[in-house]
């Protein structure tokens, strides 16, 4: 499995996400977003919903109307009640149950790195775990070691 460390040093989660969830769609899968706290996923809301000027990414609120059916399902924990096998998880918190999905998407910025550092060093040991770092370049995402 992978997890992807997202180092947000130039943009906010609110524009990374939106370009990550579109792939994932594309490709047929759907995302579970997930943050403790109820502001944060209103505004990444917000986000998908302009995410661009000629479509939107559908999604829902886990509670909320049929989130079964949902494409991209935020949450404030790790189940994925529309079946999602990608996971993102947007407020610098780790969260073990993330290991039972396909693929983590884990973001960070300058107040939370402690903690991702901290999780890099246990996940990189764990077998069958393949942990990635992307930092922004500029407007890029680079690989890092």
């Amino acid at each position: 499995m992978q997890v992807d460390f997202y180092q947000l040093s130039h943009d906010p989660v609110e524009r990374v996400l939106p370009v990550i969830a579109q792939r994932i769609l594309d490709g047929g899968g759907r995302l579970l977003v997930v943050a403790a706290d109820d502001a944060r996923l209103d505004n990444l809301s917000q986000a998908l919903w302009n995410a661009a000027p000629e479509s939107f990414l559908a999604h829902g609120r886990a509670g909320g109307d049929h989130p079964d059916v949902q494409p991209i399902l935020l949450s404030a924990d790790c189940e994925a009640a529309n079946g999602a096998r990608h996971i993102a998880l947007i407020d610098g918190t780790w969260r073990d149950e993330a290991l039972e999905f396909d693929r983590v998407f884990y973001f960070f910025d300058a107040e939370s790195i402690d903690a991702a550092r901290a999780s890099w060093r246990v996940l990189s040991k764990d077998e069958g775990v393949e942990p990635r770092f992307w930092r922004q370049d500029g407007r890029r995402w680079v690989q890092g070691p």
